[in-house]
């Protein structure tokens, strides 16, 4: 509870700070709006009592024509100044859901990369696109209604003590014991709202989960437990609501019953001092309508209070994403070197997922420019780690990287991974076509720097079969094309990139032979002049490296070329005449 009061308190006074204040103008025009509105509408009430006390009985028919004229134009005032308000406050309020939605994803978007291992895709596409939802009662016209209604309420408040002090005092009690009831519920409300949020998202992620992984639910007929598992989601979202839904309907029933006792009493105490001739019809007649007007905002109350209550909850979490630390966060990433040889020194490096079990020990090996290091071992000995330390993905528990001499991690992360680039195993393909793909490093990269591109990586041998070329869709993930055919994108992406430092998870063990080939002369194109790291999966592709280095259980266990290390005829040399059995 102590973390929901924290949330809480920092939220009223950084939401006037950051939301409402920066638009004090449209608000401001709002709130003018509103108060015409509301004058507008009593207008009703004060000619009523005029029409019953004097026009009626003294036959004035020039009063009554002046008194519906001034009613006429009130009610145009109010629905034109409505309109008005809807128009500048809700169009306002989706503007900051707009940017608010930016402002998440951009924060999303740099932070670092073990958070997103932690999460589901789909839990943060609701943070981003649902959570933030909720703060349009904050600007929209819940905002200037709720200061609308208080204003309303007072100005009638006034009126009605001006009718009848007694019949007053006798309203205001019910509508008191309302306000202590209402502030309560929304208390209890926002944890609701706020726990919503987290179910919310958690069955959006299941729910991407499964649209992307259709073909294995359908390969092992799972589609029932599937169906299930979103079915529970669905149920406790559902719970969730309906919990907030017994609160709010509470508030609104509560509402109902006190009121319409306060107007039983007024009835009540209105006709007897009609009979004893202390009050007039027409007074009585404006006392019940100014009572309407004082109550209904007290009603609306209820209403925004929710919308607000919600508001804040989604605002809750939204902070709590704004408020992690950015993956080049902390100030100490000042260094911004111009052009990077690429000189990688390893000293003493390890690195640990969890606390107390290290996946790589002590490592310390060097990569000079230009060079290609392959990283050799079984699965799971930590090779792809050291690829992830290289990458600035991962920071050493302990240990330097340097790179041309200076602490990668002092490193500014735009400047050293726009001299970076990765094929992974599984390459990740963004649907579209095959030329925005390959364009995806350097947009603005010529015609011309693209098909060298193409050329290189062999990506013309298919594309020129298709009859759209470098233009066909190849949709989400690249579903439509081969495992060899996306592997060949890839690498046509990473040389346009053209980065000094290259990082390959090198995949060509699900392919066939003539893909293959094709991939190594691609490949070979790429490593050309950069400092490469291989991830070997085959050993026959990493022959030609400058320096071989057997990973086992996180430790360098041999270090050397190709033929050093067979005539050691230690791991490697066992690793390669597996294989080659094989």
């Amino acid at each position: 509870m102590s973390n929901s009061k924290k949330l809480r308190n920092v939220t009223i006074g950084h939401v006037f700070k950051t939301i409402i204040w920066p638009r004090k103008k449209y608000l401001a025009i709002g709130l003018v709006l509103i108060i015409i509105s509301r004058l507008a509408g009593l207008i009703l009430p004060g000619a009523s009592k005029y029409l019953i006390d004097d026009v009626i009985p003294n036959a004035d028919k020039t009063m009554l024509k002046w008194l519906i004229l001034a009613v006429g134009a009130a009610i145009v005032v109010q629905s034109v100044t409505s309109f008005a308000l809807t128009q500048i406050l809700s169009v306002e309020a989706q503007h900051l859901i707009a940017q608010l939605r930016a402002k998440v994803q951009r924060h999303i978007i740099q932070l670092p990369i073990r958070f997103f291992d932690n999460t589901k895709t789909g839990e943060l596409v609701s943070r981003i696109m649902t959570d933030v939802e909720g703060v349009r009662n904050l600007v929209g016209t819940g905002f200037a209604q709720m200061v609308g209604g208080v204003l309303t309420s007072l100005i009638c408040l006034v009126l009605l003590v001006y009718i009848s002090p007694l019949m007053t005092l006798y309203a205001l009690v019910p509508v008191a014991i309302f306000g202590v009831i209402s502030l309560k519920a929304f208390g209890k409300i926002r944890p609701i709202f706020r726990e919503r949020g987290v179910i919310n998202a958690e069955v959006t992620g299941r729910l991407t989960e499964t649209l992307g992984g259709v073909r294995v639910i359908k390969g092992f007929n799972a589609e029932v437990q599937e169906i299930r598992s979103f079915e529970d989601g669905v149920n406790r979202l559902f719970l969730n609501v309906k919990k907030s839904l017994i609160t709010t309907s509470f508030v609104t029933s509560s509402a109902t019953l006190l009121l319409g006792f306060a107007s039983l009493g007024i009835m009540g105490i209105g006709g007897y001092q009609i009979m004893n001739g202390d009050l007039t019809f027409g007074d009585f007649l404006a006392f019940t309508l100014y009572l309407g007007f004082m109550i209904a905002p007290i009603l609306q109350m209820s209403n925004i209070g929710s919308q607000l209550t919600e508001a804040f909850a989604g605002l809750d979490r939204t902070e709590e994403i704004l408020n992690m630390p950015l993956e080049d966060d902390g100030g100490h990433r000042t260094l911004t070197p111009g052009y990077i040889q690429g000189d990688v020194v390893f000293d003493n490096v390890s690195f640990a997922y969890e606390p107390g079990k290290e996946v790589v020990k002590n490592i310390s090996f060097r990569a000079p420019a230009g060079s290609v290091t392959a990283l050799v071992g079984t699965s799971g000995s930590g090779k792809t780690t050291i690829a992830g330390l290289v990458a600035s993905f991962l920071n050493p528990e302990s240990g330097t990287i340097t790179v041309d001499g200076h602490d990668l991690q002092k490193i500014s992360l735009q400047s050293y991974r726009s001299q970076l680039g990765v094929v992974l195993q599984d390459d990740f393909l963004f649907e579209g076509t095959i030329r925005d793909n390959i364009r995806f490093p350097r947009p603005d990269a010529t015609e011309e720097q693209l098909l060298q591109a193409v050329s290189a990586a062999h990506v013309h041998e298919f594309t020129d079969r298709f009859a759209e070329g470098l233009d066909t869709l190849i949709g989400e993930r690249g579903v439509k094309l081969s495992g060899g055919q996306r592997q060949r994108i890839a690498i046509a992406r990473a040389i346009l990139a053209d980065p000094r430092i290259l990082i390959l998870d090198e995949a060509t063990s699900n392919l066939d032979t003539e893909s293959e080939s094709l991939i190594q002369a691609s490949l070979k194109a790429l490593m050309q002049g950069r400092t490469t790291f291989v991830i070997a999966h085959r050993l026959s592709t990493i022959r030609q490296a400058d320096q071989i280095l057997v990973i086992e259980q996180g430790h360098i266990a041999e270090q050397g070329r190709h033929e050093e290390l067979l005539e050691k005829e230690g791991r490697y040399y066992q690793l390669y005449t597996y294989q080659a059995r094989i």
